[in-house]
């Protein structure tokens, strides 16, 4: 599967990433655990099993349309099925116009029944992950205003890449 990702700026990397260090310090799961060097703060857009010329076309085009300047909304929870603790980002216009060309050239170039509904444009909800956990609650009573630093006002997605879950390869759209 290849993931379709925007990365942050340099000051919203490290906010996300100090976030990360406060719940791992706090005994919660953080993304900080996961020590792969390809893991970085990011939104991810959609997943797809193969990166076809068609979709490599749009990407190229979301890609020249960056940097993109995103609103943060605060903290957000969602269980589905495993429990996740992330910054919610404002779906504006220009965040949900460029997900939503992103997902077009997904949909229309993979076989059916192969994409995430999650990222469907009409139940996409833009988010940064801090934590994820399989087991279900595992942030449900938690007191994260006290342990997390306020989200930035804003950030600059700054960079497109792709992802194989298979092979562990990134790729960077310019």
């Amino acid at each position: 599967m290849r993931t379709i990702e925007l990365l942050l700026d340099g000051a919203a990397d490290l906010a996300v990433r100090d976030a990360w260090r406060r719940l791992a310090d706090a005994g919660l799961p953080s993304q900080a655990r996961h020590r792969s060097p390809t893991n970085s703060p990011h939104l991810t857009l959609a997943a797809c099993p193969e990166l076809t010329a068609p979709i490599r076309w749009e990407l190229a085009g979301v890609a020249a349309a960056l940097p993109l300047r995103v609103r943060f909304t605060g903290v957000v929870r969602f269980e589905r099925p495993s429990s996740v603790l992330a910054w919610a980002l404002d779906p504006d216009y220009a965040l949900a116009g460029l997900h939503g060309r992103v997902w077009d050239a997904v949909v229309s170039d993979s076989p059916p029944g192969t994409l995430n509904p999650l990222h469907d444009p009409a139940r996409w909800k833009p988010h940064i992950t801090l934590g994820r956990s399989r087991r279900a609650g595992a942030f449900a009573g938690c007191r994260v205003a006290g342990l997390l630093p306020a989200p930035p006002p804003s950030a600059l997605l700054t960079t497109l890449r792709s992802y194989d879950t298979e092979t562990g390869a990134l790729e960077v759209f310019a």
